[in-house]
């Protein structure tokens, strides 16, 4: 476009005046001269004008890579500080440990010799403790033979229980049977001041004076003497029974001068005329009785009433079975 424009030019001028073919032959090559300097740096000035846009890129890139530069410097050298702070932290750790090193050093010999001792009290305290532990076995072995032992004399001992218990329980048998029998035997007479009962393991068959007795007498009247032999016909029959035969009186004195010298003599009398009649040809072994004189000194009551003294004259029977064999068992 600018090229066009020029030639235009220059025939404008050449037909404004009048110039000759050879000046102007000098012109065109003079203007073709120019133009090509004129298109050279056109060239060059798109060459320069490209290598200025790529220098101001690099400038870009340079600065971009400088600030970053900067940074990683601000940042290292922030870096830097604080390795100079831990490295001082390190000197002064070192330090101090240099000076707990260079302690120990000088106290190892007194820490040697403590550690020494304290390892020789170790050692007494396990051997001490390893004697004590052999001792203690010993016992241990020793009380496990006490308690085998102890054991088989418990085993025997339930074995004797139970067996004691059977005996027991086979004693309870016999005397409800023998109560039975008893009361069977003596029916006739209950009213008349006989009652037959069963308390604390025995039988006990009550008589009042007015069935065996007159007021102060020692001899059995003949309805007393009657259900006396009946019952030794029971008890004759039952050898395993053990008998006793207890007097009782009133807390009425006896007159000075009588044969009897007080209740207690009236009581052995009275359980001793029962005993014969017992015995008389009943055939029952004198070895099972027993004769006891209460005299008043075991009343059924204490009132001092008529009827409490009446109650009080009585001659009990008490029939309990043989425990020699129960108290074998418990001897064992």
């Amino acid at each position: 476009m600018m090229k066009r424009i020029f030639y235009i030019a220059i025939g404008l001028a050449l037909l404004g005046s009048c110039v000759p073919a050879s000046e102007f032959t000098q012109l065109s090559d003079k203007s073709n001269s120019l133009q090509g300097e004129r298109d050279d740096l056109m060239a060059e000035n798109e060459h320069l004008t490209v290598e200025n846009r790529e220098m101001r890129a690099k400038i870009d890139q340079v600065e971009e890579q400088q600030q970053k530069n900067i940074e990683d410097s601000i940042r290292i050298h922030k870096r830097v500080e604080d390795l100079e702070k831990e490295i001082a932290q390190l000197d002064r750790k070192y330090a101090d440990l240099q000076s707990t090193h260079d302690a120990l050093l000088r106290g190892n010999a007194r820490e040697t010799r403590r550690l020494l001792n304290e390892l020789q009290t170790t050692q007494e305290d396990l051997t001490t403790k390893e004697r004590l532990l052999r001792e203690l076995e010993a016992n241990v072995a020793g009380q496990r033979q006490d308690v085998n032992r102890l054991q088989a004399e418990l085993e025997a001992r339930n074995a004797r229980l139970m067996e004691m218990e059977e005996m027991l329980y086979q004693k309870d048998r016999i005397l409800d049977d023998l109560r039975e029998k008893v009361a069977e035997a003596l029916m006739g007479f209950e009213g008349q001041g006989l009652t037959v009962t069963r308390k604390n393991g025995k039988v006990y068959v009550s008589l009042d004076e007015k069935l065996l007795f007159k007021s102060g007498s020692t001899v059995v009247d003949p309805t007393g003497v009657q259900a006396l032999r009946q019952l030794a016909q029971v008890l004759a029959r039952n050898p395993e029974i053990n008998i006793m035969i207890e007097g009782h009186t009133d807390d009425v004195p006896f007159r000075k001068g009588s044969s009897i010298k007080d209740n207690w003599d009236l009581s052995v009398m009275r359980a001793t005329s029962i005993v014969r009649i017992l015995l008389d040809g009943s055939g029952i072994d004198p070895i099972r009785l027993t004769v006891a004189g209460r005299g008043e000194f075991l009343p059924v009551d204490s009132a001092k009433t008529t009827e409490a003294r009446r109650k009080n004259r009585r001659t009990e029977i008490i029939l309990s079975p043989d425990l020699s064999e129960v108290f074998r068992i418990l001897e064992l």
